[in-house]
């Protein structure tokens, strides 16, 4: 599963590594049956019905209703289809990620199971408002987009709080209802980062996420930054629930997503117009050097402040 886990996505490895262990493989697992389902749902070559059914009886063999038989035909068509190797390496190994969900602790495979069913039933919503779509489709409006990034990221908040505070009951110095509200809105943020910088992406693929009503009322440059001043806000209270984390491992671990983030915002705002036309990524070289400041930032929730407004300033 490790080998796996490090091939698709090397930033989430490193995220996962520094986390204790009686929460890097409950995390490390949900991580691996949400990027198989996004798989299954981003796989264009399939009809999206097909990929909708698929999809819906994963989260099925996922939540312990089906067994693993009834979807691994399809799964080895898609499989096939996967044009990224790292990922078809995962839809094949995909039944030893469902054996090792059933092995687990109790509480823990609850938890998993509860948020793919939530991740799952943003990727259902995803499919069926987009499809096969022949011309531009968008989503309508701004309750529809802050819906989408809860289902498939802001989950993921409240169910990183739950695990940490049964494994860790002094997890946070603050209460789990106050962290599970921060946490989504972290988790929000980081999709809609996703979200900004796929834009030129998703408009050829026949996406847009940004609300159509605002669309029709404004220039899309306008709109652009709203959601990017938006991002920048669910991102600062992603800073707020890192620093109430008592252990600086943990610490670290959770912030690297939010200062990454930072950076990419940065970026963004200072593409202007090109962000419409080409994806912006922040450059290995530059991640690298994140990770560094950020081990040594994570010691002080000041010290992590501090190194997210610099990242968050535009670039020289």
């Amino acid at each position: 599963m490790k080998a796996i886990l490090k091939s698709v996505s090397r930033s989430f490895y490193l995220t996962i590594r520094f986390l204790p262990r009686p929460l890097r493989e409950p995390v490390g697992l949900a991580y691996l049956l949400a990027r198989a389902a996004d798989a299954i749902a981003d796989t264009p070559e399939i009809p999206a019905a097909s990929r909708l059914t698929t999809l819906l009886a994963l989260a099925r063999v996922i939540s312990g209703e089906l067994e693993f038989d009834a979807v691994a035909q399809p799964l080895r068509d898609f499989a096939a289809r996967q044009n990224d190797r790292h990922e078809r390496r995962l839809i094949e190994n995909l039944r030893s990620c469902t054996d090792r969900l059933g092995a687990m602790e109790s509480a823990d495979r609850t938890d998993i199971r509860t948020v793919l069913q939530t991740i799952v039933s943003g990727q259902e919503f995803d499919l069926r408002q987009f499809g096969d779509q022949a011309s531009v489709a968008s989503l309508q409006t701004a309750a529809e987009l802050e819906e989408y990034t809860y289902l498939v990221a802001g989950c993921v908040g409240d169910f990183w709080t739950k695990l940490g505070f049964r494994h860790f009951p002094a997890f946070a110095n603050r209460p789990p209802n106050e962290m599970s509200n921060l946490g989504v809105e972290y988790g929000k943020g980081l999709q809609l980062i996703n979200v900004l910088r796929d834009t030129s992406a998703d408009l050829q693929a026949g996406r847009r996420y940004l609300p159509a009503e605002e669309l029709a009322a404004s220039p899309i440059a306008g709109v652009f930054s709203r959601w990017l001043l938006k991002a920048e806000e669910q991102l600062t209270t992603g800073i707020d629930y890192c620093s109430a984390l008592t252990s600086c491992r943990v610490r670290f671990a959770t912030v690297l997503p939010a200062l990454i983030g930072a950076r990419t915002l940065a970026l963004l705002r200072a593409a202007g117009a090109d962000a419409f036309s080409r994806k912006i990524k922040v450059p290995r070289e530059e991640v690298r050097r994140i990770l560094a400041a950020g081990f040594v930032a994570a010691a002080s929730p000041n010290s992590l402040r501090v190194l997210f407004e610099r990242l968050l300033a535009p670039p020289r």
